[in-house]
């Protein structure tokens, strides 16, 4: 048997709308047998579904090369079809046969495809406040039964699209966040079964979203613009094969809609009574903007993902009637209510009680996360809102009447970017698969459209730290390709011309800063996401395209550290967060111990390195050796200026040791004293960390990587403060802010930076599968496309298990430690791939004994090294006990 499957372009499985004027194709192979590999493929591309129209055929091409096949000889036009196959080939002469049909369909392509104007409720609109959501609307008519339609739509805000009463598409908070000054997304809707003959209806409801709400803290409205605006276009080809277009123009009408209010941050008003007030239409104005900055929808959109029912309702001391919802989700509560016209019901949410077991609010800062109700009356209602979204566990219900609380009335809404998920995690403790569950939701609740630090206070931005610090988590537990792509095309829109970058993108915190807030660009491990993210989606998907897309931002941020300070090898200048909240930190301070310039020139030194292999990989022979050169220069001036004339590292911190060996700045005696001074460290703080959010991603695979991995398991097993599993007795759901979010006597951290979903600390699920069960890869075999498995057990755990869905096919491991003292360990590698197996404490004479019969002696190439043993394997399954 040898099959082909999961074809997509684009990462995608037959996308309509997309711009990509040379896709790029991928498949994944299946065999029954061990050590498969493609020898070669044919992929062909038509105009029809049976490839009589055919625009290409690649015919048979030599090559083991299954992902990323560029279509490049095609000529795309915009709003077409293409329908494409792929057969491939295995080292046997055994052919998979034509894969089932798959096709992408382009977008508009081109700003001049856009026929359509922007419209806008007129200014003399009566929206109650100024802060009313407009409807706009148009009727049309069709003489004739429908073949195709497409929508292709954006706003100035954000939209929910109706057609014929229906709400087209399943996405919300379209068309997603963006540096709208330079990038805004258009979506594209098949809608050819929402359309009749006759009369038809399309309405737009807009929503102040990004573009026009409050962002950040300073209570700042408006950063893109004070006008909220709509653009659509629907092509309509009826059976006789006329094309009839609708475009927004001064046909369309405005009036008011019941959404009083709508806010990220402060949630939404809606009056349902206006539902069944007869409108007042007028006429809409064309305004003039920009089209230049359209771009097709290039992330996954955010959907419904799931629905939570709350676990309980009760009273507080304080008499507030409280759900419960079980977890920290992100999304909104959907609720039926039946009562008396102007009945007014309200929701205010929160992620925590106090320690009195009260509503608490304070940690949200001066977000509402509020969202109110007035009832129209008679039958039953169900409302959830639109242009808005909240961080919550907890929900207090106030205006409900007794017989109106049920728990069978409230639903919680899971929100977030609809990305697939790849990986899972499993092992023998119960509290550290409560942590793999509570990283898992720190993604599910802050990757919506942008990688949020948080999802409840009035902040809820894509800090680029704590993005580059999660990146290699994330790749997983989802496929966060399109996700990140959208992010860093805006990172790049949003660099400085001297090539800083902000501390958040999009940036909306200026370029002056705010009140005592410095001007928010640059700080080191910050910054660093423009180069340590691309080069982990290159990493782990193999994308190429990124990785040249991104090369100029990657290297304008190196070049723009070159250019600080009077020694362009070492960074000591300019403002930095450093280890930010780390526990060695002085009173009063949310800056670690560490020195800041320390650890700029770590980073500085780290993202050279990833600048130079990428620089490689990408053929740029001079810029390779430039920054392989700078590298060399930049260890060396760090070592003279932090590596004492013993070998001792001059900043004795957790974190400090951790950058020098994670970053290999380090060697021969100055690497043994700082492992040696990092386990003195631990020692002293009897096994808990100090690290805040720079040294924390790298502790365990430090410690695991120097021969020092039962110190690694025994901070993962720590229960008290500060650790992992401390946040779990306490109860949480998600990962939290602080190590000591809430404190042991119930009370909090404190009242201002106290979030309880904020991924960046869940970076230790990395370890969890990288380590512990040992799905990793040979960087010169990206995707991988040459896997490296080391699992390293440690004592606490009797088994672990974990899977991945690669671009080439599912990679699993496990382990278990078995009664009688042996190891068995089970793998499975995908097609078209192969595979380093390293067993710790393993021989060759067990190995080869293993009680998985080896058909041949040529199927495993097994050698002893070091107290472990490698087998290199081909594709398949195979089982070791030892």
């Amino acid at each position: 048997m040898f099959n082909i499957s999961d074809v997509r372009c684009e990462y995608k499985k037959n996308p309509i709308g997309i711009d990509v004027v040379r896709p790029r194709i991928s498949w994944k192979l299946e065999s029954d047998h061990r050590g498969v590999v493609q020898s070669s493929y044919q992929i062909q591309v038509a105009e029809d579904q049976d490839f009589v129209r055919q625009v290409w055929d690649s015919e048979e091409v030599k090559s083991d090369q299954s992902i990323h096949i560029e279509i490049k000889d095609v000529q795309v036009t915009p709003r077409t079809r293409y329908y494409y196959r792929v057969q491939a080939w295995n080292q046997h002469g055994e052919g998979t046969g034509w894969s089932e049909t798959s096709f992408w369909e382009t977008g508009l392509l081109n700003k001049n495809e856009w026929s359509a104007e922007w419209i806008s409720s007129p200014s003399d609109l009566e929206l109650m406040d100024g802060t009313q959501s407009p409807i706009l609307h148009r009727n049309f008519s069709l003489n004739a039964p429908v073949s195709s339609a497409r929508i292709y739509a954006t706003a100035l805000g954000i939209y929910n699209l109706q057609l014929n009463g229906e709400k087209i598409g399943d996405a919300y908070f379209t068309p997603g966040w963006t540096n709208y000054n330079e990038r805004l997304q258009y979506q594209t809707y098949d809608v050819t079964a929402l359309l009749r003959s006759g009369n038809n209806d399309i309405e737009a409801m807009i929503g102040n979203g990004w573009y026009k709400g409050e962002l950040a803290w300073s209570g700042a409205h408006s950063h893109y613009g004070n006008r909220l605006a709509f653009l659509f276009q629907m092509h309509v080809v009826l059976n006789d094969g006329t094309e009839i277009i609708i475009r927004s123009d001064n046909q369309w009408q405005a009036a008011a809609s019941p959404i009083l209010m709508s806010e990220i941050y402060h949630g939404e008003t809606y009056d349902a009574r206006l539902e069944q007030k007869e409108k007042t239409w007028k006429q809409v104005e064309v305004i003039s903007y920009t089209k230049d900055i359209l771009v097709a929808q290039e992330n996954d959109h955010v959907r419904k993902i799931e629905e939570i029912k709350p676990i309980a309702l009760s009273t507080t001391p304080k008499d507030e009637v409280v759900l419960d919802m079980g977890q920290n989700m992100v999304g909104w509560l959907r609720f039926s209510v039946q009562g008396d016209a102007g009945q007014e019901v309200k929701l205010i949410h929160a992620e925590v009680l106090n320690k009195d077991g009260n509503f608490y609010m304070d940690n949200i800062r001066t977000a509402k996360q509020t969202n109110q109700y007035i009832l129209k009356g008679g039958e039953k209602e169900i409302f959830e809102p639109h242009f808005t979204f909240q961080g919550f566990r907890y929900v207090q219900l106030i205006g409900f009447t007794a017989d109106q609380l049920h728990l069978d009335n409230f639903t919680g809404v899971v929100l977030h970017s609809d990305m697939e998920p790849t990986g899972s995690f499993e092992c023998s403790d119960p509290m550290i698969n409560q942590l793999q569950h509570n990283i898992l939701w720190g993604l599910k609740g802050n990757f919506l459209d942008v990688p949020t630090d948080c999802p409840q206070r009035d902040e809820r931005l894509g800090w680029t730290g704590d993005a580059q610090m999660f990146i290699r988590t994330s790749t997983f537990l989802m496929n966060v390709v399109p996700f990140f792509t959208k992010w860093l095309r805006d990172l790049e829109s949003d660099q400085a011309e001297d090539g800083g970058v902000p501390f958040v993108v999009p940036n909306v915190l200026g370029k002056e800063g705010m009140g005592e807030f410095p001007p928010p660009f640059s700080s080191a491990a910050w910054g660093d996401a423009t180069v340590i993210c691309p080069w982990t989606i290159y990493l782990v998907y193999g994308d190429e395209r990124l990785l040249e897309e991104q090369y100029e931002s990657m290297k304008a941020w190196v070049e723009y550290i070159r250019r600080q300070g009077e020694n362009e090898f070492l960074w000591n200048t300019g403002f930095h967060f450093g280890d930010w909240l780390a526990l060695d930190s002085k009173p009063d301070s949310y800056v670690g111990a560490t020195d800041r310039d320390y650890i700029a020139t770590a980073f500085y030194a780290y993202s050279t390195s990833l600048l130079q292999k990428t620089a490689t990989i990408l053929e740029k022979v001079k810029d390779a050796e430039k920054y392989a050169e700078l590298h060399s220069n930049i260890v060396k001036a760090f070592n003279e200026e932090f590596v004492t004339p013993a070998g001792r590292l001059s900043v004795p911190t957790q974190t400090a040791q951790l950058l020098a060996l994670m970053f290999e700045l380090v060697e021969g005696r100055a690497k043994d004293r700082a492992v040696e001074k990092l386990m003195e460290l631990l020692k002293e703080s009897n096994f808990h960390l100090t690290t805040g959010f720079v040294g924390t991603p790298y502790l365990n695979h430090v410690l695991s990587e120097n021969g020092q991995n039962e110190a690694a398991y025994k901070l993962l097993f720590q229960k008290d403060y500060p650790s992992w599993l401390y946040q779990v007795t306490k109860g949480a759901t998600t990962i939290w802010e602080h190590w000591d979010g809430i404190k042991e006597d119930g009370s909090f951290w404190s009242a201002d930076m106290n979030s309880f979903n904020h991924y960046a600390y869940g970076a230790i699920g990395d370890w969890l599968y990288r380590k512990v069960v040992g799905i990793d890869m040979d960087e010169q075999h990206p995707a991988y496309k040459k896997s490296i498995i080391k699992p390293l057990p440690g004592k606490g755990l009797t088994y672990a298990k974990g899977k991945l869905e690669t671009m080439y096919g599912t990679i699993a491991s496990s382990w278990t430690k078995r009664d009688d003292g042996t190891m068995e360990f089970e793998v499975t590698i995908p097609t078209n791939t192969s595979a380093e197996i390293i067993l710790p404490n393993a021989s060759r004479k067990q190995i080869l004994e293993s009680n998985y019969p080896l058909k041949q002696s040529n199927e495993l190439s097994v050698t002893d090294c070091n107290n472990e043993v490698k087998v290199l394997v081909g594709s398949g399954s195979y089982r070791f006990t030892y």
